[in-house]
């Protein structure tokens, strides 16, 4: 057997006991440390739908009984509606309801020069509150020579036809139009029911 000398046992005695106070490797077995854990995203707000802000609004209104709801002709149009003809007038008269731009000024001097031969009384103005939304109601009678729709076929001259139209000035966003036309009898028996139209409408 060898013996080894004391000087050389020492430093071999103090190398293994500094080996076993390390620590020790992690082991495939062992577990993972959890990952640190953060605050989780908020989730996105949805947009509105059709890309407008709530808070804009549309008209809305309730429609007399005697008001026939009808096709709209075009994307401009909000909706349309028949009124029946009244006794010795030979057509209906229609209501349309759009939104456009343009002033509330500009929009009537259109309407009172889509009529010649005027009546002496008019065209009348009249404005009003309904519901926090400015209403012009402008009332025309005389020959119609048609709307003057771009792309629309030229109509021949109509005499004794009268106009019923109310522009609804919204408290933001473009003026909603309401515009009766048709014979005048027609128009004048639906006044009445083109009121109480005008006085229902609200933002919804």
């Amino acid at each position: 057997m060898i013996k080894l000398r004391s000087a050389m046992v020492l430093p071999l005695v103090a190398a293994l006991a500094a080996a076993c106070s390390k620590t020790p490797e992690p082991t495939a077995t062992s577990a993972p440390e959890p990952p640190a854990t953060s605050k989780p995203a908020a989730p996105a707000q949805a947009a509105p739908a059709g890309g407008q802000q709530a808070a804009a609004g549309e008209l809305a209104w309730d429609a007399p009984a005697s008001f026939e709801s009808a096709p709209n002709p075009n994307s401009m149009r909000k909706a349309t509606y028949k009124i029946k003809r009244a006794a010795g007038d030979t057509e209906d008269a229609e209501l349309s309801i759009s939104q456009a731009g343009g002033s509330v000024d500009a929009n009537i001097t259109r309407w009172v020069g889509q009529f010649s031969q005027k009546s002496d009384d008019s065209p009348k103005r009249t404005e009003l509150k309904v519901k926090d939304i400015k209403v012009t109601v402008v009332e025309v009678k005389g020959t119609f020579a048609g709307s003057g729709m771009p792309g629309m076929p030229a109509q021949d001259p109509k005499s004794s036809y009268a106009m019923l139209g109310a522009i609804a000035e919204m408290p933001s966003g473009d003026p909603w139009f309401l515009k009766m036309t048709g014979p005048e009898k027609t128009v004048t028996a639906a006044r009445a029911d083109f009121d109480k139209l005008v006085n229902s409408l609200h933002v919804k």
